[in-house]
């Protein structure tokens, strides 16, 4: 470059480009050769003062751009179409790979949901299963038969905690089945149990006239279904000690009241309840079971000893009034069948007891009893065995217990109304 001032540039000369970078002088050479006005800022000061400061401003930036060109980013020219097409091709390439970079990061993202998503459907499937499988065994808690599912593999996935498989349960009793299916879990005995019922209570009223000891025969036969029931009533079998304990007391009771005769009836049962309550309470101290199981017992035991002993009664209202113990049987025998039909329960209860009304006042014809005394009569000895009925009928009881509570009690439970009706009225 020579050393000749700075020109400006004319906009209608031809554009010549610029020779190689090498071309242009070091770095201070132009200021070695021509120096700067010494006061450029007092010159621009007076340019802005005199109004003709912004052509001497240009011209000052551009001879300071002409001798500093070091400090410019370095520019292709506008005239290189290589450097263009480069530049195009370079931002394209930037371009696909932030397109590429962040397909990659979509692809990722939908990757590890999917994965998430597949693990929450696997373990709410499970637990779905678990469910199912645990409301099954409680709906069907018995053994079922069937060739079991082979396994299946395991499926890969973020470990989930396995639900605990059910415990298999015991086989459902009657009354939980009744429950569960939405029956009722208290059925009384049946037109069978009442026929029983009734058939020995016409032994009864048949024996009657024959005596003590024709009648201490079907009393035992009363005392022995009695004391068997009650035991299976309450869950309770086999219980043979307690049920033989029981018998006995009502044979004890029955042998007491045919060696002293009528005037010490009352003793006799009374005593015998005393002396057999004593012994069963002995024979549960000796048991090595647990407490509940022991209290469970003496309870059963107590219960089955004092209604079989009583069931005696019959037994010693033959010594006060033959008649009675004819009337009482009838009652019950009507009674307990009119009660076993097929009716809604209050219907069937009052029939039951009008029923057992009038088959006392009929029996009262046959043996010349007073047709009010032998109402009375008939429907006590109705009410009561309608409640020997319900409690035979307690918590869905099995067909051994309606053969045998449910035949027992409802003429043992009338026992105590014959004697002490019998004795009043009669």
């Amino acid at each position: 470059m020579s050393n000749q001032p700075h020109q400006p540039h004319d906009p209608h000369a031809p554009y010549e480009p610029p020779g190689p970078y090498g071309s242009y002088p070091p770095p201070y050479e132009g200021q070695q050769q021509q120096q700067p006005p010494a006061d450029p800022y007092g010159a621009y000061a007076q340019g802005q003062s005199s109004g003709y400061g912004y052509p001497q401003q240009q011209a000052y930036a551009q001879q300071q751009q002409q001798h500093q060109p070091y400090q410019q980013p370095y520019q292709q020219p506008q005239g290189d179409p290589y450097a263009a097409a480069h530049q195009q091709q370079y931002a394209a390439g930037w371009d696909q790979q932030q397109h590429y970079a962040q397909q990659q990061q979509q692809h990722q993202y939908q990757q590890a949901m999917q994965a998430q998503q597949a693990a929450q459907a696997q373990h709410a499937q499970q637990a779905m299963q678990a469910q199912q499988a645990q409301q099954a065994q409680q709906a069907h808690p018995g053994p079922q038969t069937g060739r079991p599912a082979a396994p299946q593999p395991a499926q890969p996935g973020p470990a989930q905690p396995q639900a605990a498989q059910p415990e298999p349960a015991r086989p459902m009793t009657a009354a939980e089945k009744a429950r569960a299916e939405g029956r009722p879990q208290i059925v009384d005995p049946g037109l069978q149990p009442a026929a029983l019922t009734a058939a020995l209570a016409a032994l009864l009223a048949a024996t009657a006239p024959l005596g003590e000891p024709a009648v201490a025969v079907v009393v035992a036969l009363l005392q022995a279904v009695t004391a068997a029931g009650w035991f299976r009533l309450n869950g309770m079998w086999p219980a043979r000690q307690g049920i033989a304990l029981a018998f006995l007391g009502g044979l004890a009771a029955d042998a007491g009241l045919l060696a002293t005769g009528r005037v010490y009836a009352p003793t006799v049962i009374i005593g015998t309840l005393g002396v057999w309550l004593l012994l069963v309470i002995v024979l549960q101290l000796r048991s090595h079971a647990s407490a509940d199981e022991r209290m469970y017992g003496l309870t059963a035991a107590v219960a089955s000893t004092a209604i079989t002993v009583i069931a005696a009664g019959y037994l010693a209202a033959i010594a006060e009034s033959p008649d009675a113990v004819v009337v009482g049987a009838a009652a019950v025998a009507v009674g307990t069948l009119a009660r076993a039909l097929p009716l809604p329960t209050p219907a069937a209860v009052v029939l039951g007891l009008l029923a057992a009304a009038g088959a006392g006042v009929g029996a009262g014809h046959l043996t010349g009893t007073g047709t009010g005394t032998a109402a009375v009569l008939g429907l006590a000895a109705g009410a009561c065995a309608l409640v020997g009925l319900r409690v035979a009928a307690y918590d869905y009881p099995s067909r051994f217990v309606h053969m045998t509570a449910g035949v027992a009690l409802p003429l043992a439970a009338a026992a105590p109304a014959v004697y002490v009706l019998g004795r009043a009225l009669v």
